[in-house]
């Protein structure tokens, strides 16, 4: 086994970074139709050179142009750039707005509007915006016109999750999962344009899902709801590895949320928003932590049972920046070894030594559960994320 490094240093995050971006590039840029190709095996190879989710176009986007910066790379910027022209020219929908959810190649798959996919547009517009790549702004501010227009929903604050291509059919379904992706995203334009109709649109959403819908489901943040807002305590029960709305609750996004709040605070100080960050972060880590093999579960039900007991990196990822950002923010040295003691457990289990990245999910004894690394929507966007924001953290990243 690899010795230990110092996870809390600058000189081991940014190498970890380097070592994600060299896995993808430059093999990921699709010169035959745009884009990025998506599903890599653990080795690299890519075992899928047509499918491109909208998910994983944003995240190459965010990834390339947050590396540019970060590293000085003019070749990241224009990948970047790369990423922007096919998600301007494919998958955006000519015909009735709004951005198209999987092509294959340069025609699209599926039509349908998510809400989610939409966030990562405008985080993708944002991160292009940071690293310099011209004609972002009024990206950002066209993005924010089409959320208002066809997502928004007033009078509920928040934001509805599936629409059809023509926009005539919204589906019932209502979710935290885009709502959060959403505030992440309107922090990052905020950050990108100065803009504080961005600010303020975090802050409504973080208050609406952690505080006032949270308040009805146990204190902390449930995933599903129906069209009125109200919780659906089933959706899902029969399906709880659901790939985008598995059922229950997802101590994944409770610590997803921890980071998003004290970003937030940063920014708009609220007596609120450091208990509610702690409360997420501590109740994740009570119902998800595995005392026999280490590292945490992926869903629990309402009455504390574990309906999915996998490992997913993603979970991991998110824990480490919300330990760090808790350990910087109250100056706790717990949360500095909750963190040391989760990058222990992801270093010997879910970092692949030989090819580089991380492996996708593990069987709760830390077994690996396919030879495909990275499908589409992967894109180590969640590890290089959390080592960006714990860069922040540190004070060695803007």
């Amino acid at each position: 086994m690899r010795p230990f490094p110092d996870f809390r240093s600058k000189d081991f995050l940014l190498a970890h970074m380097r070592e994600i971006m060299d896995f993808y590039h430059p093999i990921c840029l699709n010169r035959e139709h745009g884009g990025y190709h998506n599903e890599y095996r653990d080795d690299g190879f890519i075992t899928d050179r047509k499918t491109q989710h909208l998910v994983s176009t944003t995240r190459f986007i965010f990834n390339y142009a947050t590396a540019s910066v970060l590293f000085q790379r003019p070749d990241y910027a224009e990948a970047a750039a790369h990423g922007v022209r096919y998600l301007d020219e494919v998958h955006r929908d000519s015909e009735h707005g709004g951005y198209f959810w999987v092509m294959h190649g340069r025609e699209a798959a599926d039509t349908t509007k998510h809400c989610y996919g939409h966030a990562f547009v405008l985080l993708a517009y944002a991160a292009a915006m940071k690293a310099g790549i011209p004609g972002m702004g009024a990206r950002i501010s066209d993005t924010w016109g089409l959320l208002e227009n066809r997502f928004w929903e007033p009078e509920r604050e928040l934001y509805k999750d599936e629409i059809s291509r023509d926009w005539q059919k919204i589906s019932p379904y209502r979710g935290q999962n885009a709502n959060m992706h959403m505030t992440e995203a309107m922090l990052a334009a905020y950050e990108a344009t100065g803009e504080i109709r961005y600010l303020d649109r975090a802050e409504t959403l973080a208050r609406r899902i952690c505080v006032e819908l949270a308040a009805t489901a146990q204190g902390v943040v449930w995933e599903h709801y129906r069209a009125d807002w109200s919780i659906d305590w089933d959706y899902n029960k029969d399906d709880p590895k659901h790939l985008f709305r598995p059922y229950g609750y997802l101590p994944g996004h409770m610590t997803e949320w921890t980071k998003l709040l004290l970003i937030l605070e940063r920014y708009r100080p609220q007596d609120w928003i450091l208990p509610k960050a702690i409360l997420l972060y501590e109740t994740a880590l009570a119902n998800s932590a595995d005392l026999e093999f280490g590292g945490m579960h992926y869903t629990y039900g309402p009455d504390g049972r574990l309906y999915d007991p996998d490992k997913y990196h993603w979970v991991h990822c998110e824990t480490l920046a919300a330990a760090a950002a808790l350990a910087g923010r109250t100056g706790q040295e717990r949360y500095w070894q909750d963190y040391d003691r989760l990058w222990r457990y992801s270093w010997r289990h879910l970092i692949d030594h030989e090819y580089g990245c991380w492996f996708r999910i593990l069987s709760p004894e830390g077994v690996k559960q396919s030879d495909i690394k990275s499908p589409s929507g992967k894109t180590d966007y969640h590890p290089f994320g959390a080592c960006y924001e714990i860069l922040r953290v540190l004070g060695e990243a803007k």
